[in-house]
């Protein structure tokens, strides 16, 4: 029973997810700092008011680097399109990138695990998965900001050539 309920759980979450991205939803350049602003300032809040060991930061900031990396690649996975007369925004998230999160949380559960008999610290745990989310939600929206806004100095390119031609 332990394993059915997370397992219900996830196979549910993923399918209104999966049902929610069959359409785009609009793209607000300007809203896309908010989400890992305020992440950061609970991330910085949990450090301040319970700090790493040497070793946690440590272990935090590598976990930081790694989310970082996998949040470029999963930045790369949405789709974002410009309409070519009113330049708005739009984005749609791919299935590969949902299926790349279900992985993650998979990891992590049997890496806690894993980890439960080891006597490793906890809070070393949570701190690396912190940091670890910091670097994915960060690094998604900073790869999704640079894309979309060149996707838009081109689509303003190609309409301003076209009426000038």
């Amino acid at each position: 029973m332990q394993y059915v309920v997370p397992a219900v759980i996830i196979l549910l979450v993923v399918g209104i997810r999966l049902w929610r991205m069959r359409g785009a939803r609009r793209l607000r350049l300007e809203t896309l700092w908010i989400l890992p602003a305020l992440y950061a300032v609970f991330v910085i809040g949990m450090f301040a008011t319970h700090p790493p060991t040497p070793i946690g930061f440590a272990a935090a900031a590598a976990a930081l680097v790694i989310g970082g990396g996998i949040g470029w690649y999963r930045g790369t996975m949405m789709r974002i399109s410009v309409d070519p007369e009113t330049h708005a925004l739009s984005q749609q998230a791919s299935p590969l990138a949902v299926l790349l999160l279900v992985g993650l949380l998979l990891v992590r559960r049997v890496a806690m695990e894993e980890m439960g008999g080891t006597g490793l610290n906890a809070q070393i745990a949570i701190d690396v998965l912190m940091a670890f989310a910091l670097g994915l939600i960060a690094t998604t929206r900073i790869e999704m900001l640079l894309r979309a806004r060149r996707l838009l100095r081109e689509a303003r390119a190609s309409g301003l050539s076209q009426t000038f031609r």
